[in-house]
């Protein structure tokens, strides 16, 4: 094993565990938020207990993924740096507005939010709340923008070996970021909710549990203390995991929404990543349509499948809304990028795909 794998490796392991934190944080800031709205706009001590409890998970989260964030933060250019060079004036640009603005703002309230119970007004403490849920969502923005760029790049021209931004307009409207800022947050949000629910689901299981009985005055003055902390406890898990379960199902709807709109827009700017994904050798429409691959075993020259199921019509229907509709192969696109011979149009492929 080499550098480059080890850089890789390492990459890449960064990356899962930064991205377990980040759509926990981004959904659960946001949770936290409505969960302290519903105390402030109700008094009721359930919602406040809720919030106080998630708003711990939030911060451990929140912890953990600005420490992951800042070592792949270095990744990009120390493993990285001829490419970090290469498209650095505009994957740098909204990576350093994330930093300055996004996760200021986050950083600064939450600060305000953590130290200010009982010091501050409720209502500017409930929008420091408000605040680092929003912080959390533009941070999304800004990283996907980057990101929308390495998947479709536009507003650029290639000068001097670099690719130099010439369009700040439209990078911010890559037609990739305009679907997939939508999905990214609903992801989040249904991460975040089943978190709640699967928490909140084992405590109200293991505060369910039969009380110890009492034995003499004493002991059943404190036995009915314990007893009624139990019940506020089981009172606000129970409100969370409603408030949970709803959230997952409307979160759900959302993120089929926009990853189906996704999905097609990738067909469209990246029909060899969606025909490598679904191991789709050959093209396939018309009256056949394109099957959807479960699981699919090729040949170790990757020319063909050896071993495939499937299920027939349905990678059609997600590719372009049509159950016949035609489906760009891996063959057909290699012998498309092969003619296409120039090193420049070949560059930008492989950036694409």
């Amino acid at each position: 094993m080499n550098a480059l794998d080890l850089a890789r490796w390492q990459f890449g392991i960064t990356t899962v565990y930064h991205f377990l934190f980040v759509p926990l944080t981004i959904g659960t800031g946001m949770l936290v938020a409505i969960m302290q709205t519903a105390w402030y706009r109700t008094g009721d001590e359930k919602w406040l207990k809720a919030t106080k409890f998630f708003g711990k998970l939030f911060l451990i989260n929140f912890a953990m993924g600005v420490v992951t964030g800042i070592v792949q933060e270095f990744q990009f250019g120390m493993a990285w740096s001829d490419y970090s060079r290469f498209v650095g004036d505009i994957f740098g640009a909204p990576l350093a507005v994330e930093a300055l603005a996004s996760f200021f703002l986050e950083s600064t309230f939450l600060g305000l939010w953590i130290f200010g119970w009982d010091r501050l007004p409720k209502k500017v403490h409930l929008a420091s709340i408000w605040l680092v849920a929003i912080g959390a969502a533009l941070s999304a923005l800004w990283i996907l923008i980057a990101n929308s760029f390495m998947q479709q790049p536009v507003g650029y021209a290639l000068r001097n070996g670099r690719a130099e931004m010439t369009d700040f307009g439209a990078v911010l409207t890559n037609p990739v970021l305009l679907w997939a800022l939508p999905h990214v947050l609903m992801a989040s949000w249904l991460t975040a909710a089943a978190l709640v629910a699967a928490v909140s689901g084992w405590h109200l299981m293991k505060l369910n549990r039969p009380a110890t009985e009492a034995e003499g005055d004493e002991s059943a003055t404190a036995v009915a203390a314990t007893n009624s902390k139990r019940e506020q406890s089981i009172a606000a898990h129970r409100f969370a995991a409603t408030f949970a379960a709803i959230a997952m199902i409307v979160a759900g709807v959302g993120l089929l929404i926009t990853g189906d709109e996704a999905g097609k827009i990738m067909t469209q700017v990246q029909p060899m990543k969606m025909a490598a994904a679904e191991a789709l050798w050959e093209s396939a429409g018309g009256d056949g349509g394109a099957p959807f691959s479960v699981f699919t075993i090729g040949t170790l020259d990757g020319s063909r499948p050896l071993f495939a199921i499937e299920v027939p019509n349905l990678l059609s229907f997600l590719a372009t809304g049509t159950w016949d509709g035609r489906v760009q192969g891996i063959n057909e696109l290699k012998a498309a990028y092969a003619h296409m011979g120039s090193r420049a149009v070949m560059g930008k492929l492989v950036m694409v795909n």
